[in-house]
C-alpha cells in the first residue's frame, strides 16, 4: 500500500485522471492506469483500480440516463466476455514482471489506436465498419480491460462506427463500462487483487475521483478537447514505454 505522502500522493492525481475521464476526457484514463502500476505493481493496481472506476461510473451514470439504451450494450457484451475470460486466464498465470510489460503494451496499443483514428479518420471509419470489426473490438477490449483497465479506446472507435450522437455515445459508453467493470470483481476477487487491504486504499483514494469528475466538467467547456487528448496522448505513449522497458 501506497505508505509513502509522495506515493500517495501520484495515486491521488491517477484518482482524479480516472474522474477526469469519467466527464469527458477519455484519454486520461491511460495516465492513471500507468501511475497506479509504478505505486502498487503491476498486477495489484489492477484490481486496485476496479473500485475507483465502478465509483466514477456510480457518480457519472446517473447523468446520462436521458441519453443511449442498453441495446447496444447487450450487442456487443458477448465477444467482450471473450475477452475478459481470456485476459482472466493470463493474469493468473503471469508474474508482475510480465504483467508490467503486457499493460505497457495495452497502454501502448490503445494510445495508437487513439492517435492514428485522430491521423487516419478515413482509414479506421472503413475499418470500424468492416464486417467482424464489432467481434473483434469486443474481445480486444475485454482483453484489455481485464489486464489493464484499458479499452476506452477501442470501444470509443466501436461506438464512433455506428453514426451516434455524441451524447448518445456517451451514455452507452457510461452503460457498457458500470456493467463490465460489475463482472470483472468476482474475476479479480478470485485472483485475490481485490483484498481488504486494497478496499482500504481505495477508501483513501475515491475521494480524488470526486474532484477529478467536477474538474472534468469544469475543464471540458473551457479547454480545447483535441489539443488535451494529444497531451494525453503523448504522456501515455512515453508512460507506457517506461513499463515495457
Amino acid at each position: 500500500m501506497a505508505d509513502d505522502p509522495k506515493l500517495l500522493l501520484i495515486a491521488l492525481v491517477a484518482a482524479v485522471c480516472i474522474g477526469v475521464a469519467k466527464a469527458g476526457f477519455s484519454g486520461v484514463s491511460m495516465v492513471s492506469v500507468v501511475l497506479l502500476a509504478e505505486v502498487y505493481g503491476a498486477k495489484a493496481s489492477v484490481g486496485l483500480a476496479l473500485p475507483l472506476l465502478i465509483a466514477a461510473d456510480l457518480m457519472a451514470y446517473p447523468a446520462f440516463l436521458k441519453h443511449g439504451s442498453w441495446k447496444p450494450v447487450w450487442k456487443l457484451l458477448p465477444a467482450t466476455l471473450i475477452g475478459l475470460a481470456l485476459g482472466w486466464w493470463l493474469l493468473g498465470k503471469i508474474d508482475d514482471n510480465i504483467a508490467r510489460r503486457i499493460i505497457g503494451g495495452c497502454v501502448l496499443l490503445m494510445v495508437l489506436i487513439q492517435a492514428f483514428r485522430k491521423l487516419k479518420p478515413v482509414f479506421f471509419d472503413e475499418l470500424a465498419e468492416s464486417r467482424g470489426f464489432g467481434v473483434a473490438a469486443g474481445t480486444m477490449g475485454g482483453f484489455a480491460t481485464m489486464l489493464a483497465n484499458a479499452a476506452g479506446p477501442v470501444i470509443q472507435l466501436y461506438f464512433l462506427a455506428r453514426r451516434l450522437p455524441k451524447m448518445e455515445m456517451i451514455g452507452i459508453g457510461a452503460r457498457f463500462f458500470l456493467l463490465v467493470n460489475l463482472i470483472k470483481i468476482p474475476l479479480n476477487a478470485r485472483l485475490a487483487l481485490i483484498t481488504p487491504d486494497s478496499l482500504w486504499e481505495n477508501a483513501k483514494l475515491v475521494p480524488g475521483v470526486f474532484v477529478g469528475i467536477v474538474l472534468g466538467r469544469l475543464l471540458i467547456g473551457r479547454v480545447p478537447q483535441a489539443a488535451f487528448e494529444w497531451m494525453v496522448v503523448a504522456f501515455s505513449a512515453a508512460a507506457a514505454a517506461r513499463l515495457l522497458w
